[in-house]
């Protein structure tokens, strides 16, 4: 038998991956505050967040496979977060516009019942195009921004905006399924039904091979 899968995150695009490779599974946003402390690296800060929420879930049910997930998006080693108004959503593209910046995201995995837990992380680097106000606006007018970190979505109308990405694409989009899948298959966890879509980048953002740079 499967074991019981949660995954500890509220996002949808978190629920939408999984759920289009073919996983069965709970969802319990744990009430964690992430935290942002200035001594930790970029990875080391995903590592601590995604590790808390899962621990969160798992003491809650320890019997079930827990998986919890943070993601960063980075420039200048500054993190991006999500803009407060249209205004600053402008003003955070305007500064990816023709330049590349980081997606740093650390999944959890833990089955506190048999004492096991993982931790990985991925980076990926997204190169925009170079967007003028006008490509920005009209970007901006067919999305919800303000609960995107960056201001964008890779999916959808990414290809607007996104040049490239160097890495797991859908690690972009909110969790990588590469290492996901084999990680969670290592817990028991494996998809109960064919996966919707062989494809997850269905506009043809160009994927580049996995970028060199690891650290934070």
């Amino acid at each position: 038998m499967r074991p019981r899968f949660i995954l500890a995150s509220g996002s949808p695009r978190r629920r939408q991956l999984l759920s289009e490779a073919g996983y069965e599974f709970e969802v319990i946003s744990p009430p964690v505050d992430e935290v942002a402390h200035g001594w930790l690296t970029i990875r080391e800060l995903t590592i601590w967040n995604a590790a808390r929420k899962a621990a969160r879930v798992s003491r809650m049910i320890p019997d079930a496979v827990v998986l919890a997930a943070d993601t960063l998006v980075t420039i200048d080693h500054e993190v991006l977060g999500k803009p407060r108004d249209l205004e600053d959503a402008v003003r955070i593209l305007r500064r990816l516009s023709g330049r590349a910046h980081e997606v740093w995201t650390a999944v959890r995995i833990n089955h506190a019942a048999r004492g096991r837990a993982q931790s990985f992380h991925e980076m990926s680097r997204v190169h925009f195009r170079e967007l003028n106000d006008r490509a920005i606006r009209d970007y901006l007018a067919k999305i919800d921004p303000l609960d995107k970190a960056g201001a964008y979505a890779a999916q959808g109308y990414g290809t607007e905006i996104i040049e490239r990405v160097e890495g797991s694409y859908s690690n972009v989009v909110g969790l990588p399924m590469e290492r996901t899948t084999r990680a969670l298959h290592a817990f028991g966890v494996t998809a109960s039904r064919s996966s919707k879509s062989q494809n997850p980048n269905p506009r043809e953002i160009p994927i580049l091979k996995d970028p060199k740079e690891r650290r934070g």
